[in-house]
């Protein structure tokens, strides 16, 4: 077990993880200011971005870059430099490093290593898009990006569909309509909140239904990063006790309802639900095998 004492080590050597600004330069912290000019580099997700806010506020200290693309590297050549004791920030483009960024293997190795490392607070957009949501308060699930293959998708908002905590996703908005009508097909009448260019000029939260939502976006062009925040399940809705028809085909799931006294619509209804499928890939296997 290893105890980390933040501010009590006589270690030189730390790794700071620094918020930085998610569109108001005005949310940077003294503190966070004053990191970045005492540590002895910056390994930034992107430099052209962290350079023009070091420009700002007049930060000298040296930029590398660390990112998806280069973490392996990159982590070798941090790890080195807290060995010799120097001091490192890390900085994501925009918000809090680790939520939905990249940053997570050489937080490890660090700690792995017995280097400390000191997280600030400060600008996220998770946190700042929920207590304005109005379903701040209580627990909540953050998830960030869904998956973007379709069927991925759609096996996790099946796993999430049990979540009695509104579920924070994020999403950029080119893909934010084929996202929303992904979530409609199986939490149709949930309330949601859009929210969009948080703490920027054009900030904007919609609130609404799913369906209401997905309606909306068909007729406008949203721009700017985008936090979609949902209501958590009905306290009264059930996760079902196992999947009694992972050995079954479609077309006997549906049958088998059928025989309950279900319509063949209520049938590939709650085959559909089950299943954590849309209901017209049900239909048309159905009605391909009957």
């Amino acid at each position: 077990m290893h105890q980390q004492q933040s501010f009590r080590t006589e270690e030189k050597a730390a790794l700071y993880l620094v918020p930085t600004p998610i569109g108001n330069l005005e949310d940077m912290t003294f503190r966070a200011i004053r990191i970045m000019e005492e540590v002895d580099i910056i390994f930034a997700e992107d430099t052209r971005q962290t350079r023009k806010l070091c420009s700002h506020f007049e930060i000298s200290t040296d930029l590398d870059s660390y990112h998806e693309h280069n973490k392996d590297n990159k982590g070798s050549k941090i790890i080195s430099l807290l060995s010799e004791g120097k001091k490192v920030a890390l900085v994501s483009d925009a918000g809090t490093p680790l939520v939905s960024d990249p940053g997570k293997e050489i937080v490890d190795q660090a700690q792995q290593e017995g280097i400390s490392v000191i997280s600030l607070p400060g600008a996220n957009a998770a946190v700042t898009a929920l207590t304005a949501s109005g379903f701040g308060g209580g627990p909540f699930y953050f998830y960030g990006f869904l998956p973007r293959k379709k069927k991925d998708r759609e096996a996790e908002i099946n796993d999430l569909s049990y979540v009695k905590a509104p579920l924070i996703f994020y999403e950029s908005p080119h893909r934010l309509k084929e996202m929303v009508s992904h979530l409609e097909e199986r939490w149709k009448n949930r309330k949601v909140v859009l929210a969009r260019e948080i703490t920027k000029k054009f900030e904007e939260l919609v609130r609404g239904t799913i369906a209401e939502l997905k309606d909306y976006l068909e007729e406008q062009n949203v721009k700017g990063e985008c936090c979609v925040i949902v209501e958590g399940a009905d306290p009264e809705e059930k996760r079902p006790e196992d999947s009694w028809w992972e050995d079954i085909d479609i077309l006997t799931h549906v049958q088998l309802h059928m025989e309950k006294d279900m319509s063949s619509k209520e049938a590939i209804k709650e085959t559909a639900k089950e299943r954590g499928l849309p209901k017209r890939e049900v239909y048309a296997a159905f009605h391909d095998l009957s």
